[in-house]
């Protein structure tokens, strides 16, 4: 363990936590916290408002984003989110691995971004471990596509409806599927 860094920069930077970890309890005040800032920023009306509290939830000031609320974040701080984005109704955000969504990005209804993960042997299983996601400039999210861990979204590059991500995707192409495969090439 890197007593160096916090938890948060530990998942950032690939450590798996186990749940005996003493930074452990950070994970549930930080979600908790989040989770009140979600409960004003979901039941406000106003799009000033909205992005006012989501630029509180990540620690900066977010120019041109639009949310339509409900949207569900687990921890904000490893959340960047670029100009002239556009995020649809009921999307989720496990955001401890970090998510970067470049400018002009469309993200549809129900996506989720899920940067966490849990170790695949069994000793180890109730482990955490983040690792990052990059949407690149003017990406779209189709409506319920799961984006995990580690994922790149190229520039240009169109997730179909429903498509499950497990690998990158490159600039210029429509991906689709379970898991996501190219659909075809995007001709400028």
């Amino acid at each position: 363990m890197s007593f160096n860094q916090d938890i948060f920069a530990r998942l950032r930077n690939g450590e798996t936590i186990m749940p005996d970890d003493p930074e452990t309890y950070k994970l549930l005040e930080a979600s908790c916290e989040v989770k009140k800032q979600l409960i004003q920023l979901n039941n406000s009306t106003e799009p000033d408002e909205i992005l006012k509290r989501l630029s509180e939830i990540v620690g900066g000031k977010l120019k041109n984003v639009a949310v339509f609320t409900p949207i569900y974040i687990n921890y904000g701080k490893n959340l960047n989110i670029g100009k002239n984005v556009f995020i649809n109704f009921d999307c989720t955000f496990l955001t401890l691995g970090g998510i970067t969504i470049e400018d002009d990005v469309l993200i549809g209804p129900k996506v989720s971004l899920i940067t966490e993960n849990h170790p695949l042997q069994p000793q180890h299983r109730k482990g955490l471990m983040g690792k990052s996601i990059l949407i690149r400039k003017n990406a779209w999210i189709g409506a319920n596509a799961t984006i995990l861990p580690g994922v790149t979204i190229g520039e240009n590059a169109v997730i179909a409806a429903g498509a499950v991500v497990s690998k990158d995707v490159p600039d210029n192409v429509v991906v689709g599927g379970i898991p996501a495969k190219i659909i075809k090439t995007i001709e400028s």
